[in-house]
């Protein structure tokens, strides 16, 4: 197999060095799994996207440093831009991409990428009292996802403040914790943190895959079917959501930061 074509992409993003970045490879052919984890070990970055055609659609796989995921937002929204801005699909047709959850379909929208996933809606559950002390918080509501803890607070200033134990949190047993409320900006609806030390991310920078989970659960109290949600880590970036039934659909935008070849072939 010769060079293959890689791409750090900012996703979530309104300009580069901002939101979410991850890497993105074009692949020819099934590679070995050991060699997917070692490429997103050497990327250190929150995810590392694998991309395949197959068939009429594409093979998408994302690998954290440490382990495969099911579900990965904005690593998905930079494999369609890189997709669509290498030239590789065309802007007018719809990607779809075969992953651990199912099929997901990308479209161009402008400025915009518009990726349909499904909904993780949040269920009241009583978490530990360790894991609320290694948040440091006292949530109005308490549950879980399919893949995390989920805790709203009362205002956005608490979720701009935390500092968690991440030790403490990597044993949680889920994927990650998802922390919200509303929003102190105007320009949003409500805020969010994501924090999954044991998958190896201490704080992701923006997660779609939460926002699958803060979609139903803020549409459901605002009374809304279209939400702009701000993860407010130190990168930052914007998500917008849509309901489409049991259907989440995300909206972002991304920022090719470098694109190369990668020559350490399986």
């Amino acid at each position: 197999m010769g060079a293959i074509p890689c791409w750090q992409i900012d996703a979530f993003a309104e300009r580069p060095f901002t939101g979410n970045p991850a890497a993105v490879c074009v692949l020819d052919r099934e590679p070995d799994p050991r060699w997917m984890q070692a490429v997103a070990a050497e990327m250190n970055l929150s995810e590392t996207a694998f991309v395949r055609p197959v068939g009429e659609g594409y093979s998408l796989r994302w690998f954290t440093p440490t382990s495969e995921v099911d579900l990965c937002g904005h690593a998905t929204l930079a494999s369609a831009h890189a997709l669509f801005s290498a030239g590789m699909h065309p802007l007018a047709e719809p990607i779809e991409f075969l992953t651990l959850s199912g099929r997901l379909v990308c479209r161009s929208e402008g400025d915009l990428i518009a990726m349909d996933f499904p909904a993780t809606p949040p269920r009241p559950e009583a978490p530990g009292a360790e894991l609320l002390h290694a948040l440091g918080i006292e949530p109005l509501y308490a549950a879980k996802t399919r893949f995390d803890w989920f805790f709203v607070l009362e205002e956005a200033r608490l979720v701009r403040a935390l500092e968690p134990d991440f030790a403490t949190l990597a044993r949680a047993g889920v994927r990650g914790v998802i922390v919200t409320s509303r929003s102190d900006d105007p320009r949003y609806d409500f805020i969010s943190r994501f924090f999954a030390p044991g998958v190896g991310v201490d704080e992701d920078p923006v997660t779609g895959s939460a926002h699958c989970a803060l979609a139903p659960y803020w549409c459901g109290v605002l009374g809304a079917t279209e939400l702009a949600g701000y993860q407010a880590s130190a990168r930052g970036g914007v998500v917008r959501v849509g309901l489409a039934g049991d259907r989440v659909i995300l909206r972002g935008k991304a920022a090719t930061v470098f694109r190369g070849e990668l020559v350490a072939a399986w």
